[in-house]
């Protein structure tokens, strides 16, 4: 459970839909906020996701969280159960759905893991769930440590949550929509990569869910996208994985989907009948599996966890030498096209930067080494000499001979905007790999080329070479290849170029299929710049100046955030000041960290003076009660008590105290023509330390003219500001009526700015929200 902020959509207290009184905030993701709330009718706490304001008018998002909400059909204690989607007045799209009390996954595997037999257990219920998800065609493409939550701690409890949207569109968090692939890349099946996705994809991430959680860690999924591609073609390492669960894993997250679990179901007759051994591993799904010996237990992974009671188990048996030397079975591999798909996503922009800066995985270190064979920078510096004529010509597929096989055979070139050229991947021949390092070298670039035999045409490496020259102008580019599939991208300024290019390569040269797009790049500075926005956020103001937070020195690069900081009068001027900002800058991100108030209050806030902020502060309850009311939310009805706190720092000066609220009414509270004392130390009244001043009063205590007491009107709901203004000497120099408009206090408080009488000392506010019961 995370701390609530103020910034965040929602606050204890707040009430939706008449119905639902938010408790506290459970989670935050890049799209949307997750709430533990309490159905004031039923009394039974829910979960409410609510897409953040940016994303409520993107259709892709509804799409998304209208398919999660159409899985409220599925009525099984291991899948969340979902209520229905709510829009609140300001637009806000929030859905509702079970609250499962207990830890998530994630959470228990980074506090050390989870004993195999538990995972077992979860393996069993979550299949359980998938099952009747995957008989209604549903699939959930993100399953991962935390969208499995243990009710109750207890693993035969485990709960499936958030199908049909995915969590995070920020490729820094792993997650991306659209664009084919949805998923997590540390537990995404090989095939989801290239955009195929069935239901045997889920159970894949579960076998891989389940190994991480096993070893208290998340898998590394690569630190780019060859490593990536290479890693997704290999077994999970299940090594010190006891039975039956690594059994289990292996067959679950087997590379090649025919050779997995065909259904959920047959998870479900594996375990009851026994996990299959690694010798049953190539049978079919109907062939009933040998039950498990009886002698085979499964030894605890990590110390007890606080979350989870688990039966100590047996102690394990001793290990079979002959079982341990059996290898895992090859995985035949369905891999075309596979690399495409990936580099397409990463032209799009999806997930380049990630890859590159290491947010996908943690990768810090360089690309990948060679991992057998000659590599084409051990071999280049002997054979530049046979290679300074036309390298095409030169470059002749030679004979395999002794090579590894690559499967997949992949290569990737390319040219970025930023950062350095280079190669990487699997060339056939010396020739091939010499002439691609020289082709690379004379654009400043690097190779890290292993040679290898697989599924290529005879031609393949004059005709890689081929689109590589063809490419020479071409101010940036990318070229993926795996086996004969190739797929080519990239910009240009010049049209001539553009032109030349595609008549060359528009049409893939020899042995390659697949296609070329090359695009004219407009003529657009790369960085956009903090002047450039200057105009829209002061076109846009309504309520005080608004602020770029942090805006980089040398300006915007493409991917990057736009952060605007400050206060708004009302929510479609929210929604003007984001569309202007896309509309500029379609290539970056934009966060609106936006405090929506109403006219009346940014009336003052555009009056009042500047200052810093102060140490005072307020302190909220109830007229009816002892209990305190941190949230400052009342309901129609209710008696706000406030007290000012004044810190134990401020001993002199004078303070005043008001009230602007929705409708544009100002309450003095402290000083008034009943109240008169604003000095601080006769306030204190002798006392030290940090001192609390009532300034609204119970019901009850109104009898005194000089105590002012009220209730929350339903005439006016919605937000009000209480202002404490500490200064050398009164604020004004005779007493204001105890209620006036905003527009006689704006003018009176203007008066005193401009005359510079006022040493403002400091300004601190509150905001008080008043809801309809």
């Amino acid at each position: 459970m995370a701390e609530s902020r103020q910034g965040d959509i929602f606050q204890p207290g707040d009430l939706l839909n008449s119905t639902y009184r938010i408790d506290k905030v459970l989670g935050r993701g890049g799209t949307s906020e997750v709430y533990k709330a309490r159905n004031e009718i039923s009394g039974r706490f829910v979960a409410i996701k609510v897409l953040k304001s940016e994303f409520a008018g993107d259709e892709a998002f509804l799409t998304l969280m209208r398919r999660e909400e159409e899985i409220r059909e599925i009525r099984h204690d291991a899948v969340v159960r979902y209520s229905e989607n709510h829009r609140t007045p300001e637009g806000l799209i929030y859905l509702v759905m079970d609250y499962v009390d207990g830890p998530p996954l994630d959470v228990l595997m980074k506090a050390g893991g989870l004993p195999a037999d538990d995972l077992v257990q979860v393996c069993r219920r979550v299949a359980e769930g998938l099952k009747v998800a995957h008989d209604r065609r549903i699939i959930h493409r993100d399953l991962s440590p935390d969208n499995i939550i243990l009710r109750g701690g207890k693993p035969d409890q485990a709960v499936i949550i958030d199908f049909g949207i995915a969590k995070d569109a920020n490729p820094g968090a792993q997650t991306i929509v659209g664009n084919d692939f949805a998923g997590k890349y540390a537990y995404a099946a090989p095939e989801q990569l290239a955009g195929h996705t069935d239901t045997r994809s889920d159970l894949y991430a579960l076998g891989a869910l389940l190994l991480s959680t096993f070893r208290g860690k998340r898998p590394d999924p690569g630190a780019n996208p060859m490593e990536v591609l290479q890693k997704k073609q290999q077994p999970l390492d299940t090594t010190g994985v006891p039975e039956p669960l690594k059994s289990l894993i292996d067959k679950l997250s087997r590379p090649d989907p025919a050779q997995r679990f065909q259904s959920a179901d047959a998870v479900l007759q594996a375990i009851d009948h026994g996990a299959p051994t690694e010798a049953a591993t190539a049978l079919d799904d109907r062939t009933v599996l040998a039950p498990r010996p009886s002698a085979t237990v499964a030894a605890p992974r990590a110390p007890a966890n606080p979350y989870v009671t688990t039966a100590k188990p047996a102690a394990p048996p001793k290990a079979n030498p002959a079982a341990a030397s059996i290898p895992p079975a090859p995985a035949k591999t369905s891999s075309t096209g596979l690399v495409v798909a990936l580099v397409v996503l990463l032209a799009l922009g999806v997930g380049a930067g990630a890859y590159f800066s290491g947010l996908l995985g943690g990768g810090k270190g360089p690309a990948p080494s060679s991992t057998s064979g000659t590599t084409a920078s051990q071999t280049a510096s002997t054979k530049t000499a046979s290679t300074q004529t036309d390298p095409v010509k030169t470059a002749a597929n030679l004979p395999p001979g002794d090579l590894p096989v690559a499967d997949p055979y992949a290569l990737i070139i390319e040219r970025p905007e930023t950062g350095a050229p280079r190669a990487v991947g699997d060339v056939p021949s010396e020739a091939v790999s010499a002439a691609l390092t020289q082709a690379m070298a004379a654009i400043g670039g690097t190779t890290d080329l292993t040679l290898a035999k697989g599924a290529i045409g005879e031609t393949w490496g004059p005709d890689v070479l081929s689109v590589v020259k063809a490419l020479d102008k071409v101010e940036t580019w990318r070229l993926a290849v795996t086996g004969n599939e190739a797929a080519v991208t990239g910009a240009t300024k010049d049209p001539s170029v553009q032109a030349a290019v595609m008549t060359a390569i528009g049409t893939l040269p020899g042995t390659l299929k697949g296609s070329a797009k090359i695009d004219v790049a407009l003529q657009a500075p790369q960085f956009l710049t903090a002047d450039a926005l200057t105009p829209i956020l002061t076109a846009e103001a309504d309520c005080g100046p608004l602020t770029l937070v942090d805006p980089p020195s040398v300006g915007y690069g493409k991917g990057q955030t736009i952060t605007v900081s400050g206060r708004l009068a009302k929510p479609e001027q929210q929604v003007a000041l984001f569309d202007a900002l896309k509309a500029l800058a379609p290539d970056l991100k934009v966060d609106l960290k936006i405090e929506l108030l109403n006219p009346a209050l940014c009336q003052i806030e555009t009056t009042l003076p500047a200052a810093r902020q102060g140490t005072f502060s307020f302190a909220f309850g109830y007229g009816d009660s002892a209990d305190d009311n941190p949230s400052g939310r009342y309901f129609v009805g209710e008696n706000p008590v406030i007290d000012l706190v004044i810190p134990a720092e401020v001993t002199d000066g004078y303070v005043s105290v008001a009230i602007i609220d929705v409708s544009g009414n100002v309450y003095h509270l402290l000083p008034n023509l009943n109240r008169k004392e604003d000095a601080v130390a006769a306030l204190r009244k002798g006392a030290s330390g940090s001192v609390k001043v009532r300034i609204a009063y119970p019901l009850s205590d109104n009898k005194d003219a000089a105590h002012i007491a009220f209730t929350v009107d339903a005439t006016s709901l919605g937000k009000s500001k209480v202002v404490v203004i500490h200064s050398e000497k009164p604020l004004f120099a005779e007493l204001r009526p105890t209620t006036e408009s905003v527009g006689g206090f704006a003018t009176a408080l203007k008066a005193e700015v401009d005359a510079g009488t006022l040493n403002i000392l400091s300004l601190d506010s509150r905001i008080l929200t008043s809801i309809a019961k």
